[in-house]
């Protein structure tokens, strides 16, 4: 873990600007925008890109993606030009858990896996890299968008320990933990079989 510099006060004033970063959403927001309905009425219900590319439409889903992974990236690089390494770290963890669970929308947000891959590049880059294709490999293969995303979080630490980012560990297991936990509903569906790959119908 990072060595911590600052006060109490400062740390909680910067988890507090990552957990508004993190819970702007974006894909309820952008869906509106492009008379897409409301995100949270089909599909899964949450507001990330995945969800939102049920609507069909690829560029709202495009478009969510990207921003959910730049709240993450913006909360840690901000924290870190103004603070340093422990507020970036914190900033990152509570943006991620204002994706995941925004005030905004009684605490029902997103999944995270953008805002994690965001917040990751921005805290190591090798390391966000290395996690984007643990995804695209697993996704390659599978065909399965969760399976992917469980298997990215699993590998994060690994990734932390190989390309020499100790100092984000600790951080690397929370977000692990918490990836797992929002797609808990998914790894009970993968034990049993029945979670649908993508582009198939249901």
């Amino acid at each position: 873990m990072p060595l911590i510099e600052h006060s109490a006060a400062v740390l909680a004033l910067w988890a507090l600007i990552g957990y508004f970063l993190g819970s702007v959403p974006f894909g309820l927001l952008i869906s509106r925008v492009m008379n897409l309905g409301d995100v949270r009425a089909i599909g899964s219900g949450n507001i990330g890109a995945t969800n939102v590319l049920r609507t069909g439409n690829k560029t709202a889903a495009a478009l969510t993606l990207v921003l959910d992974g730049a709240k993450g990236a913006v909360a840690v690089l901000l924290a870190r030009a103004l603070a340093g390494e422990d507020a970036a770290q914190l900033a990152g963890l509570f943006a991620f858990l204002g994706h995941c669970f925004p005030v905004w929308l009684g605490f029902k947000g997103g999944k995270g896996v953008a805002t994690f891959f965001g917040l990751l590049l921005a805290l190591s880059w090798p390391v966000g890299l290395a996690c984007c294709a643990t995804w695209l490999a697993t996704f390659a293969i599978w065909r399965i968008s969760s399976l992917a995303a469980v298997a990215a979080a699993s590998t994060s630490t690994v990734w932390m320990a190989l390309l020499g980012a100790q100092p984000v560990l600790l951080l690397g297991i929370m977000l692990t933990v918490l990836v797992f936990f929002t797609h808990r509903a998914n790894i009970d569906r993968l034990r049993a079989g029945t979670e649908p790959k993508f582009g198939s119908k249901k």
